[in-house]
């Protein structure tokens, strides 16, 4: 594995070309059915592509995509979690190491269009359905210190809060392509969109306006520790709860495809030529696993 020093870029990207980065993928991450059979890749192909959620477990990494969960084989390798290849397009390991997830079924599987809430507690080796079934594809799941998950619903436009998993609540209807809870208070949500980032303080049932900061993707591993990645792939890290932004680096490889922050020191992105990882807050980032170009799916 290479290491990657995370020096400042000569030129900065303008607000208007990072709007237009992000409503591009928010165009690209709506709501769509996957395709026959082998148009998202071999099943038993274990390179990564398309890119969905990041997650760790101790020192184990998992990563969610188009062909189901993968991790990294002694050689670094991507290698399949379990027998299920679903386009899993939301992810999210609780505190007490549950995987969550949402999105498609496999091509030829028989399964709904949407795969609702599934969850697993063997590390994603087996999957059981929670709830919503053939009603909703999360394109993005978080959850707060009190077990209540987050959920949002990319082909309704809405965030969905849930105590159980089971049971949900509709909440505030907004456009978004990420979210990321408070870890210090369930009632704190944030929300990326085209116009910035925005801020819900009463669990997701109104937004403020936008803080002006445009990010892709938002994750809050720690009370103190809040980060985002625009769509250029520059590392944000929060102060105020969301309401400031500093830059902090340019990720390695490009456009991000994920974000994940375990704690306050280690960083999980997802760019297009790897999975990389940071020990020090954004300071050096590792490639962890390396990314091939997409080939159909989303």
């Amino acid at each position: 594995m290479q290491t990657y020093p995370t020096g400042r870029r000569s030129a900065t990207t303008t607000t208007a070309a990072l709007t237009a980065a992000l409503a591009l993928a928010l165009t690209l991450t709506a709501c769509s059915s996957p395709g026959p059979a082998g148009s998202g890749g071999d099943a038993g192909d274990a390179s990564l592509s398309h890119i969905h959620g990041l997650g760790a477990r101790g020192e184990t990494l998992y990563v969610a995509t188009h062909e189901g969960l993968r991790t990294a084989g002694a050689d670094g390798r991507p290698v399949p979690v379990g027998d299920r290849r679903d386009d899993f397009m939301g992810f999210t390991i609780t505190a007490s190491g549950t995987f969550l997830a949402s999105g498609h079924p496999a091509p030829g599987s028989g399964g709904p269009a949407d795969l609702g809430l599934v969850a697993s507690t063997d590390s994603g080796r087996s999957w059981q359905e929670k709830s919503l079934a053939g009603e909703v594809d999360f394109h993005a799941l978080d959850t707060a210190a009190d077990a209540t998950v987050y959920g949002y619903d990319s082909a309704n436009g809405v965030l969905r809060v849930s105590a159980d998993g089971v049971e949900w609540e509709e909440r505030a209807a907004l456009r978004a392509l990420d979210i990321a809870v408070s870890p210090a208070g369930p009632a704190t949500v944030l929300a990326t969109t085209e116009n910035g980032v925005v801020r819900s303080t009463d669990g997701g049932r109104t937004f403020a306006p936008a803080s002006g900061q445009v990010l892709a993707y938002v994750s809050w591993g720690a009370p103190d520790a809040l980060f985002g990645v625009d769509p250029s792939g520059v590392l944000f890290r929060g102060g105020d709860g969301g309401g400031s932004w500093t830059r902090v680096a340019a990720v390695p490889g490009g456009a991000p495809q994920a974000l994940t922050v375990v704690d306050a020191r280690r960083v999980l992105v997802a760019t297009q030529d790897g999975v990389y990882e940071s020990r020090d807050a954004g300071g050096r980032f590792e490639r962890r696993m390396a990314v091939t170009p997409g080939r159909g799916g989303h």
